[in-house]
């Protein structure tokens, strides 16, 4: 077998662990299946319950931008390994606590907020380490921790159910070795494995074949102060040179360990030959800038400054998402991203209420219905309504990749139709919610919320991408998600004081609401009006970037007259 079939079977195993990873990093989505029974024994308000539970959201999607940045100064396994102790550490005051049947709030929430940061961290990582192995097949190899990551909540449901049916404390110890044992297995096969370029030159005129053609720089500038086994990582040094000579191209064998072993990186170097101008430009960012354009994100199509001659890939990506580089403080200035901003907010947060307290809509109802019921089989429904969620979370990540393609592709639309489609469903999911009764009927809710919720984080990547630039995704993803803790807070906060104002508090200290969906009705009339703003807000993106974009055609041709 040689070096390039062994490096191959690497990669596949590297990504078969990365998608085992995921699976154990999101579980935060799991919360309302063990939240209703732990706030009883715990005698805790709904409103405390919600704070539990908006720490683990606050720890999962308000640390992406230092995450990314610890992840790009480090490499993905680093984050890997802290993510499994974070999370095994995290769970396990939860789970002594419900065995004791007291704990303090604050203490409670700092620990559901350390299995946010895990799962966020570990899931970073999984996915970087996806896109650095197949640089072009990052789609597909991406897809599969992102649709890990949705199935974890039914995953760990289905688990809980076969083999602790009815017993939260023992659910969240299996979430607290569960998570560590998965992730810390899937540590000593993530790797990042180097590949050979692809970049080659492609004289404009037939006669100049001999005279022009790319050479890599020799080893005096092309070594790197990294550790060639983390490829991916960015360090003080590694700053983008051009060379160009009429001599003959260096050529180099990917499968020779010996060419390899002088420390540098084969996938960087596209980087490394790129035009003078491009040089000029990476080499005036920061070391991490540049290394996340150039190993991370989709390689693109560059023009060298010499005459006749051009830089050519196999597969060359010249959409908008490649000409344009919005990030920083031009990030923060731009309409368009506040847009964008508000959409999330608004969507997130109205899916997350629902996550959130899933388990809560179905212990309200079924009391409601039939008082006799007990508390294991009641958790078994809740159970089945997070598997409910995972599964259209799921789904909706999958059909919002192939839908958005289609529509750029086909019918040379915007993708952020999609987001029309998850603000209608996100409505179907709360007039349902509104209407339904019957605590058999509560699927249609769990359905449809996650369903959008699947749609709108399956496609707003590629809309982050497409407006401000494929080379700053990592850090303008992470500003995006902040998003999220801001509306999440609000609605599921507001979902708590609606429970608490409907129960009563028993001579035993719990709360119990048998009001029906009296219990919750007022939270889902604001969300349902939050889904009006949203589709209103989505509309006129759409109809705002379709002026943006023409306008930008007519400038460019205007300047190519």
């Amino acid at each position: 077998m040689t070096i390039e079939t062994r490096t191959h079977n690497a990669r596949i195993l590297s990504s078969i662990a990365a998608t085992v990873v995921a699976l154990a990093c999101g579980t935060n989505y799991v919360y309302s299946a063990w939240a209703p029974q732990f706030a009883d024994k715990l005698h805790l308000s709904a409103t405390e319950s919600e704070l539990i539970g908006l720490a683990g959201n606050l720890g999962m999607y308000s640390m992406g931008v230092p995450v990314g940045m610890f992840i790009d100064s480090r490499g993905p396994r680093p984050a890997v390994l802290a993510g499994a102790v974070l999370l095994g550490v995290g769970y396990l005051p939860l789970q002594r606590a419900y065995d004791a049947g007291q704990g303090s709030v604050p203490w409670l929430s700092l620990a559901s907020f350390l299995t946010g940061l895990g799962g966020c961290m570990a899931f970073a990582a999984a996915v970087k380490t996806s896109a650095l192995n197949w640089p072009h097949h990052r789609g597909t190899a991406t897809a599969f921790p992102l649709a890990a990551f949705g199935l974890s909540a039914f995953f760990f449901a289905l688990v809980s159910s076969i083999f602790f049916p009815g017993s939260p404390g023992k659910f969240l110890l299996l979430l607290s070795i569960g998570t560590f044992g998965m992730i810390f297995t899937g540590f000593f096969f993530l790797r990042v494995l180097p590949h050979a370029s692809t970049y080659h030159a492609v004289p404009a005129d037939p006669g100049m074949a001999d005279s022009q053609e790319l050479h890599r720089p020799g080893s005096q500038h092309s070594k790197l102060s990294r550790d060639p086994s983390e490829p991916g990582t960015s360090h003080e040094h590694d700053i983008a040179t051009t060379t160009t000579t009429p001599s003959k191209p260096v050529h180099r064998d990917p499968s020779n360990p010996e060419e390899l072993a002088d420390g540098e990186n084969p996938d960087l170097g596209p980087c490394r030959s790129v035009s003078a101008e491009h040089a000029t430009r990476l080499a005036g960012s920061s070391p991490d800038e540049a290394d996340e354009r150039c190993s991370l994100l989709s390689q693109s199509t560059t023009t060298s400054s010499l005459a006749g001659e051009v830089l050519v890939q196999s597969s060359v990506d010249m959409d908008r998402s490649h000409r344009v580089d919005i990030r920083g403080w031009n990030l923060l200035r731009n309409f368009e991203f506040w847009q964008l901003f508000m959409i999330m907010g608004i969507l997130s947060g109205i899916g997350l209420m629902t996550i959130n307290n899933i388990g809560n809509d179905a212990a309200a109802l079924w009391k409601h219905y039939d008082d006799s019921i007990d508390d294991k089989a009641l958790v078994l429904h809740q159970q089945l309504h997070v598997s409910i969620l995972s599964l259209g979370s799921f789904s909706g990540r999958l059909l919002s990749g192939v839908g958005s393609d289609f529509l750029v592709k086909v019918l040379h639309a915007s993708r952020v139709w999609c987001l029309v489609i998850a603000s209608v469903i996100f409505s179907l999911a709360q007039i349902c919610a509104l209407n339904v009764v019957n605590p058999h009927l509560l699927g249609f809710v769990s359905g449809f919320s996650g369903l959008g919720y699947g749609f709108l984080f399956g496609v707003f990547p590629s809309i982050t991408a497409e407006s401000f630039g494929i080379r700053g995704l990592s850090q303008n993803w992470g500003f995006m998600t902040l998003s999220p803790v801001i509306s999440s807070n609000i609605f599921n906060l507001f979902y708590g004081l609606v429970l608490d104002a409907h129960s009563v508090v028993e001579a035993d200290g719990k709360r119990r609401c048998e009001e029906g969906i009296e219990c919750y009705r007022s939270a889902y009339v604001v969300t349902l009006s939050a889904c009006g703003l949203g589709l209103v807000v989505t509309l006129w993106v759409i109809w705002h970037q379709a002026k943006m974009r023409l306008r930008e055609t007519v400038g460019k041709g205007h300047a190519g007259e």
